[in-house]
């Protein structure tokens, strides 16, 4: 993942194409570590995303909207305080390291004009995004503050003169000479292996070090000190192009999984399926969308998996108790046949005897059993110890039994629950399994401002063949769309004896094996087995299909059905929201 100095470059050269001069128009922020700068410039529209994630910080343009907080963090207000309607007037790049200066001259209020520089540090987990005033180097805010508790050598955080990250000492990509390059290689004892390249200079890449050395193999030239004059022209050759602007943004996935991406054609990985960008900020959001929307997802819902977590920790602790009582059940009718010889032979028993020897005529060949009596009762009084000991173990017989279908039920219910969080796709479908949780009592019920929160709708594609088909993202959905949304000869579908989402396909008369190997698919890939192969997907008319009273949301029984083995896999069907 090759975002370093050189990509950097490729961006900055397309934003001055794009936005410079242009105005600011609006300001979000919608994560705690990202801000979303609306800039207008020639009659377009721009959004400008920049990200301080310590996971994938970045910035590009972007056309994804995101929902923003009810109430703007503060970091946003002092932007739209300072840079709303503000001119953008210069993009720069300190060397070709990962830092970024965004400078706006706007009016304050007595109409003097003022400038203010936004400082994007793209470092990993030191990533931030930094207001600072021109005229006097004074932070106004950041995104992360960073106070000597956490950092004894560098601070940002507002009210004080802001301090630049260390410089690097490496060479600059695009001004060293020959002499320059020996002379920093044998000073630093540099060590000639595939991450040379990225030693020697600034903002390079161990991918782009590795290409750099690729070409060199191939040129038949080691990398070694003997050649470092025809090593020099090389890289002068591939910054020179860089410098022209001569990029070829490109991605390169296999088996659908992408792993890597740059501006540059990195030819040390032709065995990966190549595809091509028009913009650095096009190949960026397409490479970094799902990861950072399953990462921010996971982080979002990371609360209430912990919560369904813990409730599974004691399902399972509860079952396995209820397990070990029905165990120790099993020997209750041993006590119930010894109160019966009992009580048959009570005219030989007397207060006193430790045991009695008598015949099991329950047994085939009357076999004789020693009985262990309590010398201190009377022989009625151990008689009644044992019925009571029986009658004991049949309720509690009963009773486990009882509380572990329950048991049961409740781990089915909570294991549907942790399947639709880890299958949500944005931030609304966890607050609706939020909700769920609170009303089927798992969540103290909180009230939500006053406001009423419109829900989500169930997903909804269209098959090959043109016939809709709708699951649900939450057990509620699951809920609505099987007991009130489907017809009775809907197609109802759902992964066998595992947790999942409630699939339903609308039939007119016309449903083909193609739609339904496209819906058990969907039912796969929404459920706990979507990483397995081979899963079972049971499917039938909706009449066949019932919910027993009291049970939880999204419990159903069913019969007369069929079943569709299948390997879980988003088919490439039209998604309609």
């Amino acid at each position: 993942m090759a975002l370093d100095g050189i990509f950097i470059h490729s961006l900055i050269e397309e934003f001055k194409h794009t936005i410079l001069n242009g105005r600011v128009d609006k300001v979000n922020q919608p994560e705690k570590d990202e801000i979303i700068l609306s800039i207008k410039n020639e009659r377009k529209n721009y959004k400008l995303l920049i990200s301080a994630s310590p996971v994938y910080p970045k910035m590009h343009f972007t056309k994804t909207s995101k929902t923003n907080p009810m109430q703007p963090p503060m970091f946003c207000m002092v932007l739209r305080k300072y840079l709303n309607t503000a001119r953008l007037v210069n993009i720069r790049q300190l060397d070709t390291d990962r830092v970024v200066f965004l400078d706006f001259e706007s009016s304050d209020e007595l109409g003097f004009n003022s400038t203010y520089t936004l400082v994007v540090e793209i470092m990993g987990r030191h990533s931030n995004i930094t207001l600072v005033r021109d005229r006097d180097n004074l932070i106004m805010d950041s995104i992360k503050h960073i106070t000597p508790e956490i950092n004894s050598v560098r601070n940002v955080y507002p009210g004080i003169k802001y301090v630049f990250p260390p410089v690097s000492t490496k060479l600059s990509p695009f001004d060293f000479n020959i002499e320059d390059f020996k002379s920093y290689i044998e000073t630093n004892n540099i060590k000639f292996d595939k991450n040379f390249f990225s030693k020697v200079f600034t903002g390079l890449s161990s991918q782009f070090s590795k290409e750099l050395t690729y070409d060199l193999n191939n040129s038949e030239k080691e990398l070694s000190e003997a050649n470092l004059d025809y090593i020099y022209d090389l890289c002068h050759k591939k910054f020179e192009s860089i410098r022209n602007n001569e990029f070829n943004f490109v991605e390169y996935s296999t088996d659908g999984v992408v792993k890597d991406f740059y501006c540059k054609k990195l030819t040390y990985m032709y065995e990966y399926l190549e595809k091509t960008f028009e913009s650095p900020s096009v190949l960026i959001e397409d490479f970094y969308f799902e990861k950072d929307k399953s990462d921010r997802l996971n982080n979002k819902s990371s609360d209430l998996q912990k919560l369904v977590h813990l409730n599974l920790e004691r399902c399972y602790k509860k079952s396995d108790i209820l397990k070990k009582n029905l165990e120790e059940c099993t020997s209750k009718d041993t006590y119930k046949i010894y109160g019966e010889l009992l009580t048959a032979n009570i005219y030989s028993l007397n207060k006193g005897d430790e045991s009695a020897k008598l015949q099991n005529y329950y047994s085939e060949n009357w076999d004789y059993i020693h009985i262990k009596l309590d010398p201190n009762k009377t022989p009625a009084e151990n008689i009644q110890y044992y019925f009571k000991k029986y009658t004991k173990l049949k309720k509690t017989e009963e009773s486990s039994k009882i509380q572990l279908e329950a048991n049961d039920q409740e781990i089915s219910y909570l294991q549907s629950v942790m399947t639709n969080i880890k299958n949500a796709e944005d931030y609304e479908s966890i607050e609706e399994i939020k909700r769920e949780l609170m009303e089927t009592g798992y969540i103290k019920f909180k009230k939500l401002n006053n406001k009423k929160i419109k829900p989500t709708k169930p997903m909804k594609f269209v098959s090959s063949d043109g016939i809709e088909i709708y699951i649900g993202k939450n057990n509620f959905q699951n809920d609505y769309l099987t007991l009130k949304f489907a017809d009775k000869r809907d197609i109802w579908m759902h992964t066998k004896n595992i947790p999942g989402s409630h699939v339903i396909i609308k039939n007119f008369g016309n449903i083909t094996n193609k739609t339904l190997e496209e819906g058990a698919m969907l039912a796969a890939f929404y459920s706990k087995a979507k990483d397995s192969t081979k899963v079972a997907v049971d499917y039938t008319e909706i009449k066949n299909v019932h919910k027993p009273n009291g049970s939880k949301p999204g419990m159903v029984i069913y019969y007369t059905n069929k079943t569709i083995y299948i390997d879980p896999k988003k088919p490439d069907i039209e998604q309609v929201q």
